[in-house]
């Protein structure tokens, strides 16, 4: 075992709040990319679960976050299945409506605006998410029949087997979903039929975006580029995972969303360094004999920078440790919530080399405080 490492094990009181102000300052940034992702991930939890493999949008669009209309000519849907591993295909359908529940005696009423999703309740279906659970799927079967998150409930007002209004007609909450939470608009979930009683349809010349599934998944890419090829600039078709890291992409580009990020960037930088710095020095000073009797052993100055340095890197890994049980703990007190939260892969190797960077930085700005260190002082 390293001195360093060593005396960062038994002196570890002494590190302590640089740990901690490590992992505050990854927490900082990962919480908000957290909650950004995740607001993603619920907006397209319906797709992300199905059984599309490809997913087609207008050829301009580069994600289904902000990105204009998603009208596809209708005559895209049936030309679908001229290749020959297509075996089913699917407009994503759904419309904004006006929700009102239908309050008892004594109880709120709650008007607000919504979102409307359709899924087909047919086993296999392509825009039936494959964690539905069955009673979710008879129930949907039903005329007028509404699902919704079990986390929507009170702020929707209902519970099973309520009556409210969409657009002014009537329809029934017949079941409760898990996983599906909204963050801003609530979501109802119907069926396609349903959405046509409702008079919420579009039956014009234009389709959302489709839905594609496969005979064979692992071939994905291929029959994307095979439907590419032929697209002739009248659409672009997607793997499932390449939309959903687009429209996470297309997120942290909005602008507000950049400056938030950038800036507790910055902020969590400049805590990590100022906290992490002053507590190495602190450390170091109070161990400054020591390092003086190892300089009267004959240890150079250059090998004692290079233990407060390794000493600096085993915080930041300490520090790497805290921030992901910190951020686990957030996320499950999120989920509890129903808010779900989201951590792409990049953003947590990019926190994690931040945190490493910061903490040796902090280690040079507190090699100054070795040249105190001198033999002589052993003697006073």
């Amino acid at each position: 075992m390293s001195l360093a490492l060593a005396t960062l094990i038994y002196e570890w009181r002494r590190y302590l709040a640089a740990v901690i102000a490590l992992a505050f300052s990854g927490l900082l940034i990962l919480a908000q990319v957290g909650m950004f992702t995740g607001i993603v991930q619920a907006a397209t939890a319906t797709i992300d679960r199905s059984r599309a493999e490809l997913m087609v949008l207008p050829a301009k669009s580069e994600s289904l976050i902000n990105s204009g209309s998603n009208g596809l000519p209708r005559r895209l849907l049936p030309q679908m299945y001229l290749h020959p591993e297509v075996i089913s295909v699917a407009a994503l359908d759904g419309a904004g409506g006006r929700w009102m529940n239908t309050p008892e005696a004594g109880e709120k009423q709650v008007t607000q605006f919504i979102q409307v999703d359709v899924v087909d309740p047919v086993h296999g279906a392509v825009t039936l998410p494959v964690d539905y659970p069955e009673e979710v799927r008879i129930a949907l079967l039903e005329p007028y029949a509404a699902v919704i998150d079990r986390s929507s409930q009170a702020r929707m007002g209902v519970s099973l087997n309520d009556k409210a209004t969409i657009n002014g007609k009537t329809v029934t909450v017949r079941a409760f979903l898990d996983g599906y939470p909204s963050i801003n608009q609530p979501s109802v979930v119907v069926s396609r039929d349903t959405l046509r009683l409702l008079g919420m349809a579009d039956d014009g010349d234009k389709v959302g975006p489709l839905m594609v599934q496969i005979k064979d998944p692992t071939r994905a890419v291929q029959v994307r580029d095979d439907l590419n090829a032929v697209a002739d600039g009248r659409y672009r078709a997607w793997t499932r995972q390449e939309l959903a890291q687009a429209n996470e992409g297309a997120l942290m580009k909005e602008q507000i969303i950049g400056i938030m990020l950038g800036f507790s960037v910055f902020l969590g930088f400049l805590i990590g360094v100022g906290i992490t710095s002053q507590t190495l020095r602190g450390a170091i000073m109070a161990n400054i004999k020591e390092f003086a009797s190892l300089r009267a052993l004959g240890v150079s100055m250059g090998a004692l920078r290079l233990i407060v340095l390794e000493l600096s890197f085993w915080v930041g890994i300490v520090g790497l440790g805290a921030t992901a049980v910190f951020t686990f703990l957030v996320s499950l007190l999120a989920k509890s919530a129903g808010l779900p939260m989201g951590f792409p892969l990049g953003w947590v190797i990019g926190v994690a080399i931040l945190l490493l960077l910061i903490s040796l930085a902090s280690g040079l700005m507190s090699l100054g405080v070795l040249k105190k260190s001198q033999p002589a002082d052993l003697l006073r």
